[in-house]
């Protein structure tokens, strides 16, 4: 009986402080607040294009784009960890991660936000679906994120590739900051995964459907009076 008692209290004692870092849904009055700032260096295989790329506002559902940081302690429960928000929605943060490493590489010339005015060849559909922290039966969680992409044409507003994008990176501990950590992994992951393969279908469609080259302006030829000689 003393062997059984050990591990189980051991199990009890884990249990209770994750536990203790959930909440409902009720707004703490003090919370710490945590940015994701991932920072994706290029890979060499990500090739170099000559178009632009407009990024749509990413769509998600109000669970998932939420300042509170959601955690699944089982199955289809939902929670909040207590104390602890985000500083930016969800879906912001990987908009600026997206944007940011696009810019960073150099091997795009412009990339913008929908509505800037640029003139895109391609546009970026995203839907985050996942954004949270995910115990899955395991004694530590994960941070679990699931966003599909759509790369668009928008000459023709056809798709031209779709992919959805899973990542899930285990927490070091149940405590928040680790959990942060792990999103941040986890968010750097899926967003070089993400700009490479926009990156090489946006090529790969390019090389096959060629843009039309602008029509060339008519050549006006100025009309020059001829003098009417006097009779």
């Amino acid at each position: 009986m003393k062997m059984i008692k050990l591990p189980l209290a051991a199990f009890l004692l884990l249990a209770l402080s994750a536990c203790a870092l959930l909440g409902g849904g009720g707004n703490d009055r003090r919370a710490t607040v945590y940015v994701l700032d991932p920072r994706v260096e290029a890979r060499p295989d990500w090739p170099n294009v000559d178009w632009q790329l407009a990024l749509g506002n990413a769509d998600a559902s109000r669970l998932t784009d939420s300042l509170r940081i959601a955690v699944r302690p089982a199955g289809h429960e939902m929670q909040v960890y207590k104390g602890a928000a985000w500083g930016k929605m969800p879906t912001d943060m990987v908009e600026d991660a997206i944007l940011r490493t696009m810019e960073d590489s150099g091997r795009i010339p412009a990339i913008a936000r929908q509505g800037s005015g640029i003139g895109a060849e391609y546009k970026l559909v995203l839907d985050l679906r996942r954004f949270e922290s995910d115990y899955a039966g395991q004694p530590v969680p994960s941070a679990r994120i699931e966003l599909n992409a759509k790369l668009l044409h928008t000459r023709d507003q056809r798709v031209v590739a779709a992919r959805t994008f899973r990542q899930a990176v285990p927490a070091a501990s149940t405590a928040v900051v680790d959990v942060v950590d792990a999103f941040e992994q986890s968010l750097a992951t899926v967003t070089a995964e993400l700009v490479g393969w926009v990156l090489q279908s946006g090529a790969a469609h390019g090389h096959v459907h060629p843009e039309p080259a602008p029509a060339a302006r008519p050549v006006v030829v100025p009309v020059v009076p001829v003098p009417v000689p006097a009779r």
